[in-house]
Parts: C-alpha cells; sequence; structure tokens
C-alpha cells in the first residue's frame, strides 16, 4: 500500500485503539480522534492527512455533519464513512455529501485499505487536475475558478 497519513474517527475507544494498531502494524501513519470536533481540530492541526475513516454514528456532531464540514473545509481530503448498522438512505446522504465510500463494521482490513487505496489515488488526480488547471495559460480568472470548482465537485 502507498504510504499516507490517516485519521481515524470514532467514539467507541475499544475500535478506535485496535482498529488504529491494526492499521500501524501496515506501516501507514494513523492519527485518532474521538468526535467530529476533534477531528476537525486535528484537519487544521496536523498536515498532510490524506484519508479520513470516519464513523457516523456520534454524541454531539455525528458522522454525516463531520463529513459536511470536513468537505467543505478540506475538498482534497477523501471521506471513508464506517458504520455499525447500514442504512441505505444514510449511506446515499454521505455519498451525496462527498464520501468515497461507505462500510459497515466490523471491517475487513484488507478491503478497508483497499478503498483507502483507490480514495488515495482518487485524491491525487485531483492534486494533479488542480495543478494543471493553475498552470493553464491563456484563460480567465473566471474559466480558471470555474474548472476548479468542478475538479473539487468530483
Amino acid at each position: 500500500m502507498t504510504a499516507c497519513t490517516l485519521l481515524l474517527v470514532d467514539d467507541e475507544p475499544s475500535f478506535l485503539e485496535a482498529t488504529a494498531e491494526r492499521i500501524r502494524l501496515r506501516d501507514l501513519t494513523v492519527i485518532c480522534a474521538s468526535s467530529g470536533q476533534e477531528a476537525l481540530d486535528r484537519l487544521e492541526l496536523v498536515p498532510g492527512i490524506d484519508v479520513v475513516l470516519l464513523d457516523v454514528s456520534m454524541p454531539g456532531m455525528d458522522g454525516i455533519e463531520t463529513l459536511t464540514r470536513i468537505k467543505q473545509r478540506c475538498p482534497l481530503v477523501e471521506v471513508i464513512m464506517l458504520t455499525g448498522a447500514a442504512s441505505v438512505p444514510t449511506a446515499i446522504d454521505s455519498i451525496k455529501r462527498g464520501a468515497f465510500d461507505y462500510q459497515t463494521k466490523p471491517v475487513d482490513l484488507d478491503s478497508l485499505l483497499g478503498t483507502v487505496e483507490q480514495a488515495l489515488n482518487k485524491r491525487r488526480r485531483k492534486q494533479d487536475k488542480l495543478l494543471d488547471a493553475r498552470m493553464r495559460p491563456y484563460v480567465t480568472k473566471r474559466e480558471r475558478d470555474e474548472l476548479i470548482a468542478a475538479i473539487l465537485a468530483e
């Protein structure tokens, strides 16, 4: 798996610790947060977070609200939603709000990391497209801004 930094967000300490340790054993960097607000704080304070693994059901700010705020503040960060109680409406809502994927717990680590790899590849493709858009000669600022907005909306 390609090196990346993950932010794992879950209010269940046992899941958070066990999953983080299992991912670290794969030589990946994992930062943990136990609430939506803590996740947003980590994204501001820790540079280079590539993918967020985000629990749907948390007290206070739930995963859906946290996802919305993440995508507003950090549109290139890909988010994979995790839930113990799958719900088709919640899955659809998550994807509409910009989640890369929606998976149920308990997660198969190999499957989850495969999805992380796909999310990371999507992020890198977007970064490349944004760089190309910013470097384009002979386009107006408005055209460039529209192109950048379209790339971020992908």
